[in-house]
């Protein structure tokens, strides 16, 4: 009896070790997300709430930053994307700006006045960043097949360009090709559901008629009505271990500025990038079809089409929220 004792025990260890092992392969296994983010920083400021979790993600190695794209391009927007990467001590990453037609919407509050005085940046003028769909064409050249995310939390000026280019010294393939070969996915903050009108997608209109109906790869939308019940950044003014921080000065000067973000600000973008780089299942669920942009920036839904789909809540979206929360108090932690 003692034996048989002894020898089920045996049979018990070698099964606990067996799914530990396993479930410590299976967490080294997971493989970073490639990501490039593509934002209009400013004139709101949940982009800056929105890049913090990029690079928090990334310092607990979830996500691996290719480039940080400005679908704007008012002066001194490339250093403000450089801030926050410097600041996140990931100061090489490289940044793309538009070089064409792009809006130059600007930010009210005047934060990213604050943030280029008072922060280091290399990157000082936007002529020291690169043209944004050069850059989209390197790096995505260089990139295994369907291995990338982007996920666009601005306009899709970008976007449109980058689709209708031709080869180039990066490529042979055309815009759209090189899209369908290299692109995983792409998230966007984007539209209102089942209709309506939304900033991102009706300031550029013309780009976003080009992107969602031409884009070749699946396409996640976060919705107007997903970012507009949560709100963030009290827990990060209040706390006040966090000091000489960019991320902390931009939600310290504006909240008090509108009265609406008197309990937090809204977190559209915020939303995009949690998606992007940590998939949706865990808060969402998808309603698929196909986003239709009218000429003046109207989107309507499509329940007939396919390839797109836009985010549905599936919990309590305070656990977002907190989620959020916790995450945009992230301190510098990364490398370049």
């Amino acid at each position: 009896m003692n034996q048989f004792k002894a020898m089920l025990n045996r049979t018990f260890l070698f099964i606990f070790l067996l799914l530990f092992a396993g479930n410590v392969f299976a967490q080294k296994a997971i493989k970073p997300v490639n990501i490039i983010l593509d934002s209009d920083m400013g004139p709101d400021y949940d982009d800056v709430g929105a890049i913090t979790i990029l690079h928090a993600l990334a310092d607990k190695g979830e996500a691996k930053i290719l480039a940080t794209m400005a679908s704007t391009k008012y002066d001194g927007v490339a250093g403000v994307l450089n801030v926050f990467n410097t600041y996140f001590k990931r100061a090489g990453i490289p940044v793309g700006v538009p070089k064409g037609y792009a809006l130059t919407l600007r930010d009210g509050q005047h934060w990213t006045d604050t943030v280029l005085a008072k922060y280091p940046h290399k990157i000082k003028t936007n002529d020291d960043a690169w043209d944004a769909v050069k850059l989209y064409r390197k790096i995505l050249a260089a990139q295994p097949d369907h291995s990338v995310t982007i996920v666009t939390i601005g306009f899709l000026t970008n976007l449109s360009n980058l689709l209708n280019t031709a080869p180039d010294v990066y490529s042979k393939l055309s815009g759209n090709e090189l899209v369908k070969k290299k692109v995983k996915l792409l998230v966007c903050m984007a539209g209102k559901y089942p209709s309506g009108y939304e900033f991102n997608v009706m300031q550029d209109a013309k780009a976003s008629q080009n992107v969602y109906t031409h884009w070749n790869t699946p396409i996640i939308l976060s919705g107007f009505e997903i970012g507009e019940k949560i709100k963030v950044g009290l827990p990060l003014i209040h706390n006040t271990s966090i000091k000489n921080d960019p991320v902390k000065d931009v939600f310290r000067i504006s909240i008090p500025l509108a009265k609406e973000d008197s309990v937090g600000r809204m977190s559209w973008d915020e939303t995009a990038v949690l998606v992007a780089i940590k998939g949706y299942s865990k808060w969402y669920t998808l309603h698929k079809g196909r986003i239709i942009v009218a000429d003046d920036g109207k989107n309507t839904w499509d329940d007939n089409g396919i390839g797109q789909a836009y985010l549905v809540e599936k919990v309590d979206y305070h656990k977002v929220q907190e989620l959020i929360n916790e995450l945009i108090q992230h301190q510098p932690g990364g490398r370049d």
